[in-house]
């Protein structure tokens, strides 16, 4: 999503609709360079395609926000992971370690965050799918906006089902004190909903856009997260489908691993859907992702240095895997960029490489350090590896092995003393290895934590660090939420 027309930015940047949500985001990633002009009331918005395309727009620009991207995200789906510690000096952000230790309770303020982020996505989406069928504009665009936004809706759902379970089912926005406080939805439906988006997106959506576009949801970035919808209902024949397609669409692997967390290869051939994010000089409602900042070497360059790669995790990769040093930033060593990695006493000596930005990155006072990172969601590495899973459990040996192949292939770089091939046919075995093969490839990107669980392995790999079997699946629904409520919002067991 490089470019974006002048007006409809404009307005992205920062209106008020229905008079209660103030978008102050837009999703450009390198056009608009002005500060906001105004704030546009609700009425005078929903006319013309322009304020269409803005309200899309700020969709996009939500998904960058802080409960997105930075702690409530990386608490809830990350820093409880066995891939993951909390990062930082001992001290700072304490109440992180909570996540750690599975002693997270209803009133955490992380949870609450990263829920409030969800239903912010899905409300800005719901007001999208609401009042765009009422304007005149051009047909085919109203419906690439309508599948946009539907696509969204899904991935903020997604988030959301497999963090809480059954949750709020809103697919309209809100009229009456009723609809606005309605019981949880089972998990199934949260899920049916899920897959009626993906469905409605996949049908409209293009296979790729000209390069003023590009970043926007595709049918392959539909496609491949209804995979992975369909992976945790182990709805094994559908995941095999879905992924086939996608492998069709002529998505390819980067030659070398690390490059492709680097600036100058988002959205790249292996990019099926990325968060975009942009530094635009003075302009600090544009450029307002902290993901990289939070992350960042401590105290070098104003980093943050939370989130970073345990020990497991260093342990996990075989030796000689390019993979490791691609995933962990280790103290001591330089980056490809001459950036000399340096800790202090107590402080963590590794740090996730994927979010990295280097420290001559252009930046200003009013933006984030590393504010132009884009968030990798779905990489085509994923989709190769849930169609291995996926034809593993269906006892397609052979597809499973092909699949796989193709991720260690591009990791072993040519150099076939390291990373050989799995050749097991066992299917209890080639599991265990295609496991291995996600928790490596898709290190530090907030997979792990929810594919253990739905693997049914989490009570053996979490338990050492209190996770509890029937009650840490998943996390509490937010106190505040329930008083807000009156009780028609229920909480999970053992909370």
């Amino acid at each position: 999503m490089k470019i974006y027309n002048h007006t409809a930015l404009r307005k992205a940047c920062a209106i008020v609709i229905t008079g209660t949500i103030l978008l102050s985001t837009s999703c450009t990633k390198s056009f608009l360079d002005v500060p906001p002009q105004a704030k546009q009331p609700a009425e005078t918005f929903w006319k013309s395609q322009d304020d269409a395309l803005a309200s899309v727009n700020a969709v996009y620009g939500n998904l960058r926000s802080w409960s997105n991207t930075a702690f409530p995200a990386l608490a809830v789906e990350s820093i409880a992971s066995d891939e993951a510690d909390k990062g930082s000096s001992t001290n700072d952000a304490s109440y992180l370690n909570d996540f750690e230790n599975f002693r997270v309770t209803s009133t955490d303020g992380q949870v609450l965050g990263f829920w409030e982020g969800q239903y912010q996505n899905i409300n800005l989406c719901n007001q999208v799918l609401d009042n765009v069928p009422g304007i005149e504009m051009d047909a085919n665009l109203k419906s690439r906006l309508l599948a946009e936004a539907k696509f969204v809706r899904a991935y903020s759902y997604f988030r959301l089902v497999r963090a809480f379970g059954g949750v709020r089912l809103h697919l309209n926005v809100p009229s009456t004190p009723e609809q606005f406080n309605k019981p949880r939805a089972s998990r199934e439906e949260v899920y049916a909903a899920i897959e009626k988006d993906l469905d409605d997106a996949a049908a409209v959506l293009p296979a790729s856009y000209s390069t003023a576009d590009v970043g926007r949801a595709t049918k392959g970035a539909a496609l491949a997260l209804h995979a992975k919808v369909a992976m945790y209902q182990q709805k094994w024949p559908l995941v095999l489908s879905l992924t086939n397609t996608v492998m069709g669409l002529g998505y390819s692997l980067l030659p070398d691993y690390q490059s492709v967390f680097r600036l100058n290869h988002e959205n790249s051939s292996e990019s099926v859907f990325e968060i975009q994010c942009e530094y635009n000089p003075g302009t600090k409602d544009a450029s307002n992702s902290q993901y990289a900042q939070v992350q960042g070497v401590r105290d070098q360059a104003g980093y943050w240095g939370f989130n970073t790669p345990s020990a497991e995790l260093a342990a996990a990769f075989e030796t000689g895997d390019p993979r490791r040093e691609g995933t962990i930033l280790f103290v001591g060593n330089t980056t490809p960029q001459g950036d000399l990695i340096t800790s202090a006493p107590g402080d963590p000596v590794r740090y996730s490489h994927k979010p990295y930005v280097p420290f001559a990155t252009p930046y200003d006072n009013n933006n984030p350090r590393g504010g132009q990172q884009n968030v990798r969601v779905i990489r085509y590495a994923d989709v190769l590896l849930m169609n291995a899973e996926a034809a593993n459990e269906l006892g397609n040996s052979g597809q499973a092995l092909s699949s796989i192949e193709q991720v260690r292939l591009r990791a072993r770089q040519g150099n076939p003393a390291i990373l050989p091939k799995v050749t097991t046919t066992d299917q209890t075995a080639l599991r265990a290895a295609i496991y291995h093969e996600r928790q490596v490839e898709l290190a530090m990107e907030s997979d792990r934590y929810f594919d253990v669980i739905r693997q049914g392995r989490a009570a053996v790999v979490f338990g050492p660090k209190g996770w509890k079997a029937n009650k840490n699946e998943v996390w509490p629904i937010p106190n505040t939420q329930i008083e807000l409520s009156v009780g028609v919002l229920t909480q999970n067991p053992g909370y």
